[in-house]
């Protein structure tokens, strides 16, 4: 986020600039400084995960932690004129979940990398949506699909189980109220739409992780929800 605002500062001047590099509140170079601080004490966390305690991971959680940073800085800088920035956009979130899966065991199971592509579909959508929010229009709505995947993929694990249900719905009725901010008209509102379909990548975590047995888990994904959107009262989503 914060690197988002520095590549952006100089677009930001002309189309936000209520932003705070934008109005002056604080200094560019203050916050690339933030930024790129912040993704080199990352770094050095995984590369301590990797090989500075017992039973470490080795090459592999520095490796991922390496190419989720980089991909990071590639889509901060160029994003805006960039039409694969959806994509972009969702090999970071892909990466995320690679980078801690790869911290915790030696070899990544077949159902997190089934999960990161789901989730890569759906962050192609979200940030297709993501892209037009100054203008507050659509161009087009068929990137909408790829929010889809989703449903499509954990429907048959809702069947079988009450809690992967219950999660199914939450996350539908989440996603529905999200995209009824699309429609054309007065109540059209792109970027409050971002904002949620955001907030849901919790519900998502969750519905994915209850659907391979960890409900415990999954209830704390769950928790995240409520707390993103408080915070997002305070640190605005896009």
């Amino acid at each position: 986020m914060y690197l988002n605002d520095f590549f952006d500062r100089e677009i930001d001047r002309h189309e936000r600039p209520e932003r705070p590099i934008a109005s002056g509140q604080v200094e560019a170079q203050t916050v690339s400084s933030a930024g790129f601080t912040m993704l080199v004490t990352a770094l050095v966390l995984l590369f301590w995960v990797g090989y500075g305690i017992p039973g470490g991971t080795g090459w592999r959680a520095p490796f991922a932690g390496l190419a989720l940073a980089a991909t990071i800085v590639f889509y901060d800088w160029y994003h805006k004129e960039n039409p694969l920035s959806p994509l972009v956009m969702g090999l970071c979130r892909v990466l995320v979940y690679i980078t801690a899966g790869s911290a915790v065991v030696a070899a990544l199971p077949e159902e997190l990398l089934i999960a990161a592509a789901i989730l890569l579909s759906y962050l192609i959508g979200l940030t297709y949506i993501a892209k037009q929010e100054n203008v507050n229009q659509l161009r087009s709505m068929w990137p909408l699909l790829f929010l889809v995947a989703p449903f499509l993929y954990t429907l048959p694990l809702a069947v079988s189980d009450i809690t992967v249900r219950v999660l199914y719905v939450a996350f539908a009725l989440w996603v529905t109220f999200a995209l009824s901010f699309l429609p054309r008209g007065q109540r059209r509102n792109v970027p409050r739409a971002v904002a949620a379909l955001l907030a849901g990548i919790s519900l998502l975590d969750a519905l994915l992780i209850a659907g391979h047995g960890q409900t415990t888990v999954a209830w704390l994904a769950v928790s995240a929800f409520p707390v993103t959107l408080v915070l997002q009262r305070y640190v605005p989503a896009t």
